[in-house]
């Protein structure tokens, strides 16, 4: 059975859609059997695809998207062995979510894998930004992922 990995954002289409793509990209890379998607906390795009500053961005890194937005749901917590908030806002409504202490376990900010990332564990919304706000935050997107990647080998091997 694959490993399940989500990330979670407001409205799914800038910051975890980014997040989504690079973890695809890697797994694939490493031939990794670890399903990658995203979600949101709202609603409010459920079916829209990627903003189109977040597949601008993807693109000029090298990595791909096709994403559909939807919001994540409370039976969800099942699917998933790891669910990785963008910000401090969404981990709250993602643990308060949470049926149990089990599926509280699962979700931690993705900024928590970043070795480097200090006290500050959000990746800021760049939806009201311009291309270097697209760009900071794969960057920050991009400095967690060696550390997420090292989490998701020890988890698998653990299985």
């Amino acid at each position: 059975m694959s490993y399940r990995v989500t990330f979670v954002c407001t409205g799914n289409i800038c910051r975890s859609p980014m997040a989504e793509g690079v973890l695809r990209h890697h797994v694939e890379e490493e031939g990794l059997d670890v399903e990658v998607d995203s979600s949101g906390t709202d609603g409010w795009h459920a079916g829209d695809a990627a903003d189109s500053r977040t597949v601008a961005t993807l693109r000029r890194a090298g990595y791909r998207s096709a994403h559909t937005a939807r919001r994540f749901e409370e039976d969800w917590f099942d699917r998933y062995d790891l669910i990785l908030a963008l910000d401090d806002g969404h981990l709250r409504a993602l643990r308060a979510m949470a049926p149990d202490d089990e599926a509280r376990d699962k979700v931690h900010l993705l900024r928590e894998f970043d070795p480097n990332a200090g006290d500050d564990l959000d990746v800021p919304d760049p939806y009201y930004g311009g291309r270097a706000d697209f760009d900071h935050v794969l960057e920050l997107v991009e400095a967690a992922m060696p550390g997420l990647l090292d989490r998701i080998r020890a988890d698998m091997k653990d299985r």
